[in-house]
């Protein structure tokens, strides 16, 4: 466990010796050397006994401890200062026994000790929201739902913690991925994303997880229509609930449709399209801008195509109207030309009204939530992976994720993951971001690896880092993912403990 491995016994009564009645003697804060702003050794050694000796009820030893994380959050704050990467942020998540005394202490202390100034905690993910059960206005369960937690608020805790030693907390959400429980509330079944099939997410999900190898985990990610007023509403009652904690920042994730396996990975169709959805459907037919428009798109998305038989019977239906138009229609054929010669076109045009459509859901969703984080002066942020807006032989990354129309006034959090070896795909992805950003977006890199140690996918995060520092001196912010990964053990102890009914 954590504490056997982090808090030995002998060390912790030496520095309680050390301790004398005129006044405290600490150690002069040491740091190793480079960028990474990593503490000491002995600093950590120092830290962790003085973190123990209080929770064991020390009141001298409490005062050295807050004496010295004080002086590490100065210290951290002069390293970042005259680095070159201003901002070294990690991502973690919590889970119920980070409420028992002490724990969220060593985590952050921890997040110290590797020269991190910023976290980026998980406050909404797999249908849970880190918010105490007792003051939980939202349609998700809270994380914590033990006997004697109801009043316990992980978040604003974590706020409190990282501030005292000089972090930044943001909170993290999953956006447009509600989570299964979601999908079997009774009175939003009519919020999930559906497809031409008549499938909806939760169903494809299902039937995803019986394809051999896939991830279970896929079950719960449940996609709602980004159109739909009800997931508008219920997604901007939770954000206004976490900005009630002034995080330092809000990030959010899942700004997408789910990404398919196999040929499903490809949307070629219009019918593949997460469209379906009455919502989403009714705002497609009102980018119609007369009644021609509107019916043509209306068979063309029923169909899946139009034929000459369609545009003859529309034609009829609205004699008094002359071309069809829509938002962003650019004729590329005359309509006084034959049906037959006109029916090529019009299913390219309406083909690229559909992904259009269904690229704008996702982007006008982040921008009404991210308006709410802007309105309370706190910076906004949108992670996405670089390569999820591409297109795919005649078709587009299912996941459809058009990132580069995100607005420019926030943080952009590109997910460089590449894997070939080396950090030449590292640095193509971030590249791409920063040739697609506008003027003055911040560029935060998301980077995924060991200190230290390369693997066969890809080197080690210090080499990581620095081929992002040759690439562009606009990128002062860099984020690893995640703390849990580089400390395996401690986060399955966590994740699995079981938390007494003790508070």
């Amino acid at each position: 466990m954590f504490w056997s491995r982090f808090y030995p016994r002998l060390f912790a009564i030496a520095v309680i010796m050390s301790l004398t009645a005129s006044g405290i003697r600490i150690h002069p804060v040491q740091a190793e050397t480079g960028d990474e702003c990593r503490l000491s050794t002995q600093d950590r050694g120092q830290k962790q006994a003085l973190l123990q000796a209080a929770l064991a009820g020390d009141a001298t030893a409490q005062q050295a401890y807050q004496t010295l994380i004080a002086q590490h959050a100065e210290r951290l704050s002069l390293c970042r200062r005259y680095s070159w990467l201003q901002t070294q942020a990690t991502w973690l998540r919590l889970y119920p026994c980070d409420s028992k005394p002490g724990m969220l202490d060593a985590l952050f202390d921890e997040i110290v000790n590797r020269g991190y100034n910023q976290v980026n905690i998980d406050v909404f993910s797999n249908g849970q929201v880190l918010l105490p059960s007792a003051n939980n206005p939202t349609v998700w369960a809270s994380l914590l739902q033990e006997p004697g937690t109801e009043h316990i608020d992980l978040l604003a805790q974590a706020i409190q913690k990282g501030h005292e030693r000089g972090i930044k907390v943001y909170a993290w959400l999953f956006s447009l991925n509600f989570g299964h429980a979601y999908a079997h509330h009774p009175e939003r079944q009519q919020v999930l994303a559906r497809n031409g099939e008549g499938e909806t997410t939760a169903s494809a999900a299902l039937k995803a997880s019986f394809t051999t190898g896939k991830d279970l985990s896929s079950v719960n990610e449940i996609f709602v229509d980004p159109y739909n007023p009800e997931a508008i509403a219920d997604y901007q009652q939770l954000v206004q609930a976490v900005l009630q904690r002034r995080p330092d920042g809000v990030l959010f994730d899942y700004i997408r449709y789910p990404k398919g396996i196999g040929a499903a990975s490809v949307v070629s169709r219009t019918k593949d399209l997460w469209i379906y959805g009455d919502a989403s459907l009714q705002a497609l037919y009102n980018r119609a801008q007369n009644q021609r428009g509107r019916e043509l798109i209306r068979r063309y998305v029923a169909q899946g195509y139009l034929t000459s038989a369609d545009l003859v019977a529309v034609e009829r239906q609205f004699p008094h109207e002359q071309e069809p138009q829509w938002q962003g229609r650019s004729p590329s054929i005359a309509w006084t030309a034959p049906p037959a010669q006109r029916l090529p076109a019009l299913n390219k045009e309406l083909w690229n009204l559909a992904v259009t459509h269904a690229m704008l859901g996702p982007v006008e969703f982040l921008s009404a939530a991210t308006a709410l984080v802007q309105q309370q002066g706190i910076p906004a942020g949108a992670v996405f992976f670089p390569e999820a807006n591409q297109p795919v032989g005649k078709g587009f990354d299912s996941r459809l994720q058009s990132w580069e129309r995100f607005p420019g006034s926030i943080e952009w959090h590109p997910m460089a993951y590449g894997v070939c070896g080396d950090t030449s795909c590292i640095v193509a992805q971030v590249k791409k971001v920063l040739d697609l950003s506008s003027p003055g977006t911040r560029v935060e890199p998301v980077l995924t690896g060991a200190w230290g140690q390369a693997t066969p996918e890809r080197p080690s995060l210090e080499e990581q880092m620095a081929a992002l520092r040759s690439l562009s001196s606009s990128i002062q912010s860099i984020s690893h993912f995640s703390f849990g990964w580089q400390e395996p053990q401690w986060e399955r102890d966590r994740k699995f403990c079981r938390l007494q009914a003790s508070h």
